[in-house]
């Protein structure tokens, strides 16, 4: 049976299911070739939680964190986009290095998309799609983003790791 995975919003839920979350966030592992693209993913979390205009969520398979991405109003410039409010930004995706490889990654970008589009609605933003960048020595995540549906914007010199691809995908209906 495929994995499947639901985001959970770290800011809608209580106390208690935050810090179980938050727990299993801090067992996550990245590569340490990721390390280069992404920061520690407890780090990733707590810094959405302390700021309005992110939205932290844990990635769920099976009932068990498995990653982390955050998306954020107003900052799609900061991936190379022309603008800073006409997209959401996602930013800090990642997916455990022991779970990398099944289409997580593919199927959390997609759920993101859906989660910005929930969240345009909730709070009557004028967002029409979400944005990223991802650096160009990352061929896995560039595939991940590519069959979730993102498409290809160009190049972003802004990294601090190295040439970006500019991704977006819009909403649908």
């Amino acid at each position: 049976m495929p994995e499947s995975v639901w985001l959970l919003p770290l800011k809608d839920v209580d106390d208690d299911a935050r810090a179980v979350k938050l727990g299993e966030i801090a067992e996550l592992d990245v590569t340490a070739s990721q390390r280069r693209f992404v920061d520690d993913p407890l780090r990733m979390a707590l810094a959405g939680l302390a700021e309005a205009g992110r939205h932290p969520f844990a990635i769920d398979s099976n009932g068990l964190a498995v990653g982390v991405l955050t998306l954020q109003a107003g900052a799609a410039r900061l991936a190379g986009w022309p603008d800073s409010d006409s997209a959401w930004l996602l930013r800090g995706f990642a997916i455990d290095r022991r779970r990398q490889g099944r289409g997580l990654g593919q199927l959390a970008a997609a759920a993101a998309v859906e989660a910005a589009a929930k969240l345009t609605a909730k709070h009557a933003g004028g967002e029409t799609g979400v944005v990223l960048s991802v650096n160009e020595a990352n061929p896995a995540g560039l595939a991940a983003y590519r069959k979730a549906g993102f498409t290809d914007h160009g190049q972003y010199l802004g990294g601090s790791s190295g040439p970006q691809r500019i991704m977006f995908r819009a909403f649908t209906g």
